[in-house]
């Protein structure tokens, strides 16, 4: 499996964010394996095909697809958040997006 995006200032960056997944899915109590990490890693990499994402952009989106999958989000939720992510058109979308659906107060 290749990477789809490159930083060539930071190449350990793409190892980093899935370290990051593998611990963050064991905090959760649901211990992902390698390939489940590669593949919630590739899939934001995919998402974000589109814009130039900074790593910390990456790693927040590549964040939430994990939480999606180990807390059994609906499968609805998570086709929305994919689309709304392919719709933005830069990363700064992106991160609004990220924040609205974290965001608990109503506005």
């Amino acid at each position: 499996m290749s990477n789809t995006l490159s930083h060539p200032e930071d190449p350990g960056f793409h190892s980093s964010i899935q370290e990051n997944l593998k611990q963050l899915s064991a905090q959760l109590g649901s211990p992902l394996d390698n390939l489940s990490i590669m593949e919630i890693y590739q899939n934001a990499c995919d998402l974000l095909s589109h814009v130039s994402p900074s790593p910390l952009t990456l790693a927040r989106v590549a964040g939430t697809l994990l939480v999606y999958r180990v807390q059994d989000t609906e499968l609805e939720e998570s086709q929305w958040f994919n689309n709304q992510v392919k719709q933005c058109l830069d990363e700064e979308e992106v991160e609004e997006l990220i924040e609205s659906i974290h965001r608990t107060d109503a506005l």
